[in-house]
């Protein structure tokens, strides 16, 4: 087809210039005579170079002439297109929206002195695509792979291979820690079989290194060994040797093909017990090759492989094997590594270096590569003058400096080995400046907006974008921050990384960042993106340049700048850090006829003004932040808003929101009132709609008018279920205010077909878990607040079929137990959260249950054994997946303890006791999971559950006198009368403002992304 994927960061461009192309030639707008033919010719001629530019793509370097051609033939793509969106515009503004438009319209452009300016644009521009397709056809006669040499003739890993023992620093815990699993797993009955651990981490932290010394210190157990690197574009023939070499085989080999190479190892392991290391394997393509040679003789072999992928290193080790996570050295290791490496000690004192050698180990965070790149930079470098030097060029020009040439490398076989849609999307994290916390849903919003983001079938655009932030995550390019429910809500870039792509995105005129106190650009090309950062108070007037007048994406960070903007090509305004901004600022925002992506974030912005609505091509409006109270009526006329973001307390004028009928997304819709409540039904009218949050604001009146309001807005969230297409619902209560009355979800009655995939009430109980849900096939994160959790909500959700992630709050269990039957149910579940806020309720996970959870939490009292009922160790034992475990104990102890170790704790009470019972559980446990304990003190007295439920009824008037019988719960009074409620709402409180306390700079966060 002729919109064939163009790769490399021509890609960024050429792909949506080519779809554009492509679909202009089918609208009415080029039946003119003379445009379609010149429209297909500029596509047909730029779609023939597609193969060309792929192979410059993954070329390492090129010789002057190729470059060139590669960067004018991207600029001329950024120029069509601005061409093509400007023609656009022009058509889109004259649309009177009246019947016989087309023909009345194309008479009149005949006459519009903008038809020859488009003319005489287009004119222009295919001249230089002729130019260009004529070098292009001279270059193909030149053989480009042997002009892209790589920048290192030696693999820059090899000297990993030889490192000297007395300059490993940071290696003991690790290999400690490996060596011990390896000995564990040969002790185990079931250890004769062929297992594999995999070391993961991003490029440079050090995987190979570890892998050597492992490798050196356990090969003399084995009958026979062997270390093979596999690289990014393997010959597995040679890797098949390398390991028939290292294990013995002598015959001669050369001419054998892969089956005579696998027969022969298979052969000459048949009986052996082997160790086998496989270094930096980047897919698994290869290990299934590779894997066929070594046979699961039952003899206790073992492999040990490296790998910058987290998909791979779980593919290599599913069979019972295990996965390492390779972590950045502390700041104490890196310290004596930097001074063993420049100095030759790490006992010097060095006072006189200031804080420089502190500053530069902070933004290496902990990298090896990054350490040892520099300390050699610095060998025997005292003067001050020279540190300062380095500290400045890391995060923007390091990558350059030629004793960086390694690192370099190593960080292009990461860049490289990159598919060609991702790497747009990498070097666009450019426009943040170092330890940016990146929200995952504003970046996957701007590659839309850039159109980087390509839909998929079945998926929606940030659906196909969460996909890329994650693989961007999977391959250690980026780290995740603020992972909820599996989920990063956000990303860091590692100044290291971050001052490669900087360097990268500068080299092909991706991004221009700029200091405003200079605001000079000596670029030959027109600026594309513009990043600013500028703190200082005083008012800056951008350059009004030529140079700007096609920029396209704009990102200001700190105080407002003076620039004049264009009219046509900004597509992307970011200003959520530029908390100057006022509302003279944006008054000629509707001048942005191609504007997809806005962002505000100012308290001192109190409006949107009216001609936001002719933003007609915007897709994202995010206000959160401002103290904007309304939305113009004017919003109706974004008919492309596919993502909004406000506060829960911006009201909507009515009857508008069932307008914006392109509305995918919408966090979040705030329920100030009764009367705003009802306007719940209007989301029935929005197809499109996929997530929503909504948040209750408002007190309820008392008696039955109150109950009536609250099961009507119960009701009509509930509605939502059966008459939209939502994939994500949540429905919580905002802070300082009380719902009063739990969810009926049994009286709901969600569409067989519902397509829910993310269901959250936040403090908001419900009375019992109704029997539909188990139907929810889709289902995969759900949170919920049972009041009194039976045996009969444990089996409905343990029959969600796709439930992943399970939230569950609760004040205790029918007959005080809340019990996890082995072998049925919740055989997806991978992580589980579980608080009790009340005493007397035990908890067991009995043999079997959970087959698949990894990451388990419990939050529970525990002043006397009783609070739990007689329970101790919680059956974690029988949780054979577990890799990390979390215990909150709440007690009478006085002093909070956020990290609790059990062992160590000489205090004889219930809380130590059942902590030494839980952690001797999980040391039974093969895969050897984390655990953190946490105690904290419980304010209040220790309370049965029974009889804070009791005095909760009391107080709402009978209001649970048949739930109460459900519940199991005696009808006797308690013995002193409070007030129940307040006691119950209290201690909720205290628990969840604590464990909130670290989460509330995250809030924001988890308002982001579309599907998480």
């Amino acid at each position: 087809m002729a919109t064939a994927a163009v790769v490399g960061i021509t890609t960024g461009v050429m792909k949506p210039l080519l779809s554009k192309l492509t679909k202009l030639l089918e609208e009415e707008y080029v039946k003119l005579k003379g445009v379609r033919k010149q429209i297909k010719f500029l596509r047909d001629e730029l779609s023939a170079m597609s193969p060309t530019l792929e192979r410059l793509a993954d070329a390492e370097e090129l010789n002057p002439q190729m470059t060139a051609w590669r960067d004018k033939l991207r600029e001329l793509a950024y120029d069509l297109e601005d061409c093509i969106d400007a023609f656009m515009v022009r058509v889109d503004h004259e649309h009177d929206g009246h019947s016989g438009f087309i023909k009345r319209f194309f008479r009149k452009l005949k006459k519009l002195k903008s038809r020859h300016e488009i003319d005489n644009q287009i004119q222009e521009l295919k001249a230089s695509v002729i130019e260009a397709s004529m070098r292009h056809k001279r270059y193909q006669l030149v053989d480009i792979s042997s002009n892209s040499r790589s920048t290192c003739s030696v693999d820059p890993r090899l000297s990993a291979l030889y490192v000297e023992i007395d300059k490993l620093v940071g290696i003991d815990g690790p290999k400690k820690y490996i060596i011990e699993w390896l000995t564990k797993e040969t002790k185990k009955a079931a250890s004769s079989e062929l297992k594999v651990l995999s070391i993961v981490g991003c490029g440079g932290l050090g995987k190979t290194t570890l892998a050597n010394q492992v490798y050196k210190d356990v090969k003399s157990q084995f009958s026979c060994a062997a270390f093979v690197s596999v690289s990014r574009t393997p010959d597995i023939r040679k890797v098949l040797r390398g390991i028939a070499k290292g294990v013995g085989i002598t015959s001669n080999m050369l001419d054998d093909d892969e089956k005579e190479l696998i027969d022969k190892l298979r052969e000459h392991l048949q009986d052996k017990r082997y160790l086998i290391v496989i270094d930096d394997v980047w897919d698994a393509k290869p290990w299934e090759t590779i894997k066929l040679a070594l046979m699961n003789n039952n003899c206790g072999s073992r492999v040990i492989t490296t790998t910058r992928s987290n998909d791979v290193a779980s593919y290599l080790s599913s069979q019972g094997g295990n996965v390492y996570q390779m972590k950045s050295l502390s700041f104490e290791d890196s310290k004596r590594l930097l001074f063993k490496r420049a100095f030759g000690s790490e006992n010097l004192c060095h006072s006189h270096l200031g804080t420089a050698p502190d500053e530069i180990l902070r933004k290496c965070d902990g990298l090896p590569l990054a350490i040892i790149t520099i300390s050699s930079m610095l060998a025997d470098q005292h003067a001050k003058g020279e540190w300062d030097s380095v500290l400045n060029d890391i995060g923007s020009s390091l990558a350059k400096n030629p004793g960086a040439e390694n690192m370099t490398a190593i960080l292009s076989m990461s860049y490289l080995d990159i598919p060609h849609h991702l790497r747009s999307c990498l070097l666009y994290l450019s426009v943040y400046p170092e330890d940016y916390l990146i929200e995952k849903q504003c970046l996957i919003n701007r590659w839309i907006a850039e159109g980087f983001v390509h839909e998929q079938k079945g998926q929606s655009k940030y659906e196909t974008g969460e996909g890329y932030f994650n693989d961007l995550i999977n391959r250690s390019m980026i780290q995740p921050v603020n992972v909820i429910y599996g989920q990063a809500k956000a990303c860091r870039v590692h100044d290291i990384i971050l001052d490669y792509i900087k360097c990268k995105a500068a080299e092909q005129n991706f991004v221009t960042s700029l200091d405003a106190v200079e605001p000079v650009c000596t670029s030959e090309y027109k600026v594309r993106r513009l990043c600013v950062i500028y703190y200082n108070e005083e008012n800056v007037t951008l350059w009004a340049d030529e140079i700007l007048s096609q920029v396209r994406s704009v990102t200001i960070f700190g105080q407002p700048v003076k620039f004049t903007l264009p009219s046509t090509a900004l597509r992307v305004l970011e200003l959520g850090d530029c908390r100057g901004m006022e509302d003279h600022h944006i008054a000629s925002i509707g001048k942005l006829f191609n504007l997809k992506y806005l962002r505000l974030c100012s308290h001192f912005i109190t409006r949107l003004p009216e001609n936001v609505g002719e933003l007609q091509h915007l897709q994202t409006l995010d206000v959160r932040g401002t103290e904007i109270e309304e939305l113009p009526r004017t919003i109706k006329k974004l008919q492309q808003l596919a993502h909004l973001y406000v506060e829960s307390d911006v009201r909507f004028p009515n009857g508008i929101i069932g307008q914006i009928l392109s509305l995918e997304e919408l966090r979040q819709y705030g329920v100030v009132s009764y009367e705003q409540g009802q306007s719940l039904q209007q989301f029935s009218k929005l197809t499109k709609l996929r997530t929503l949050k909504i948040k209750w604001s408002f007190e309820l009146p008392d008696g039955s008018e109150g109950r009536s309001q609250a099961e009507g807005i119960h009701n009509y969230v509930g509605n939502l279920l059966f008459s939209c297409n939502l994939h994500n619902l949540i429905y919580t209560v905002e802070r300082g205010f009380d719902v009063k009355y739990p969810l009926a979800l049994h009286s709901w009655h969600p569409a067989a077909s519902c397509s829910i995939r993310k269901l959250c009430f936040g403090r908001i109980p419900i009375y019992r878990v109704p029997n539909w849900m188990g139907s929810l096939v889709n289902l995969s994160v759900l949170k919920l607040a049972v009041i009194c959790v039976r045996p009969e909500d444990v089996e409905i959700l343990g029959e969600i079929p796709s439930l992943l992630f399970l939230n569950l709050e609760s004040v205790g269990g029918t007959g005080g137990r809340i019990v996890f039957p082995g072998n049925s149910g919740f055989r997806s579940l991978k992580y589980f959260s579980l608080l009790i806020h009340e005493c007397g309720t035990s908890l067991e996970f009995e043999a079997g249950s959970m087959p698949k959870l990894e990451h388990v939490k419990l939050d529970f009292n525990a002043h006397e054994m009783e609070c739990l009922n007689g329970a101790s160790s919680l059956g974690i034992q029988h949780l054979s997946s577990l890799n990390k475990v979390e215990i909150i104990i709440w007690s009478d102890c006085r002093q909070y303890d956020v990290d609790y170790n059990p062992v160590e704790d000489d205090h004889d009470d219930t809380a130590r006791c059942i902590s030494r019972a839980i952690n001797a559980a999980i040391e039974t446990l093969a895969n050897r999971p984390t655990a953190s304990f946490r105690r904290k003190h419980s304010y209040g007295y220790c309370k049965h559950f029974e009889s804070v439920l009791r005095e909760w009824n009391q107080d709402h008037e009978g209001l649970f006198n048949e739930w109460l019988k459900l519940w199991q719960i005696r009808e006797e009074q308690a013995n002193q009368t409070t007030d129940g409620e307040t006691e119950l709402e209290d201690e909720t409180h205290e628990k969840e403002e604590e464990e909130q306390t670290g989460e509330k700079e995250v809030a924001h966060q988890e308002d982001s992304g579309s599907s998480n």
